[in-house]
């Protein structure tokens, strides 16, 4: 960590604490003592009002009603945030608005020349999904769903939800993580009734609500009943073509183990479970587009059928 960086975290892990010691400092950042104490005292210079305290049980706080000083930016900085920003503009992200107004807040913040260096990236740096005659265009398919914002919203107060999904079952889960993978959001959970890890599309999702009786559920029993259910139900190899392709592009849960020093074989081992034919079609073609250096040695009964279909079709 650069020591503008570690001095401005070092300012937030002060005003979060409130009270703090020179060892405290020296295992959170992993620095010398020397360094620690250099550190807290260039921050007082910098405007932190610190109170030392002697004896035993002695250390630094931070008074009361204190306001943190001002962090700034370098130019390279503002340019890196900036170019994010611009990066992930059209790639359906939630807080959409909220992401607009933030932008137009940190140019009010910056010099005529900085505003003038944003305006001209802006104009010559254009990603994937930008309408190169108009920057600022956003198609209706870059918009989110709204309702990703409302599950981000609950899942803050509470993992435990109660998913009420179309043309499905609806799902009590514990989620693990909300994810993207080619295009698409999913929901890594628990399922609550048989305490398997699934993965469900956000698209199946109608409606999201913190589950009712989420205190009575212990979270390290849920994450271990989970591990004792966790099976196996798919062993792939893949040769160094086939790993190449897995490189390119591998959905979430498929997690490639090396089987030589050399990475030039792998194996996959994952538990799939297909709740539409969506997902058993995605999953034929990410199949199909490892390669002939796949080899399937142990796979579900409804892939297998899948798999061979498509190749009578391919074949007639």
């Amino acid at each position: 960590m650069k020591k503008t960086e570690r001095i401005n975290t070092l300012m937030r892990f002060m005003n979060n604490r409130g009270h703090f010691t020179v060892a405290e400092v020296m295992a959170e950042f992993q620095i010398s003592r020397s360094t620690a104490v250099r550190d807290i005292r260039e921050i007082e210079r910098l405007g932190l009002p610190l109170v030392a305290e002697v004896g035993r049980d002695g250390g630094y706080s931070v008074l009361h009603n204190a306001m943190l000083p001002a962090i700034r930016f370098t130019d390279d900085e503002i340019k890196a945030l900036f170019i994010s920003f611009m990066a992930s503009r059209n790639q359906q992200l939630p807080f959409l608005k909220s992401r607009q107004s933030l932008a137009e807040k940190i140019m009010g913040l910056l010099s005529e020349s900085q505003q003038d260096d944003l305006l001209m990236l802006n104009e010559t740096l254009l990603f994937q999904g930008t309408n190169p005659h108009n920057p600022d265009l956003l198609e209706l398919s870059d918009i989110p769903d709204p309702l990703l914002e409302q599950l981000i919203q609950s899942l803050l107060q509470n993992r435990y939800l109660s998913l009420n999904r179309t043309d499905l079952p609806d799902l009590d889960i514990y989620l693990k993580s909300l994810y993207k993978d080619n295009q698409t959001w999913w929901l890594a959970c628990i399922d609550l009734a048989d305490f398997q890890t699934k993965a469900i599309p956000f698209s199946t999702v109608a409606n999201v609500e913190i589950l009712k009786n989420a205190e009575t559920y212990q979270t390290k029993k849920v994450l271990h009943k989970a591990r004792q259910q966790r099976q196996q139900n798919t062993v792939l190899h893949l040769g160094s073509k086939a790993i190449a392709q897995y490189h390119k592009y591998h959905p979430f849960e498929m997690k490639l183990a090396y089987l030589d020093p050399y990475q030039m074989t792998g194996e996959i081992r994952c538990w799939l479970a297909f709740e539409s034919d969506e997902q058993l079609e995605e999953t034929v073609n990410w199949l199909r587009f490892l390669g002939k250096e796949l080899s399937i040695i142990q796979a579900p009964e409804r892939l297998l059928k899948a798999l061979t279909n498509e190749k009578e079709c391919g074949n007639k």
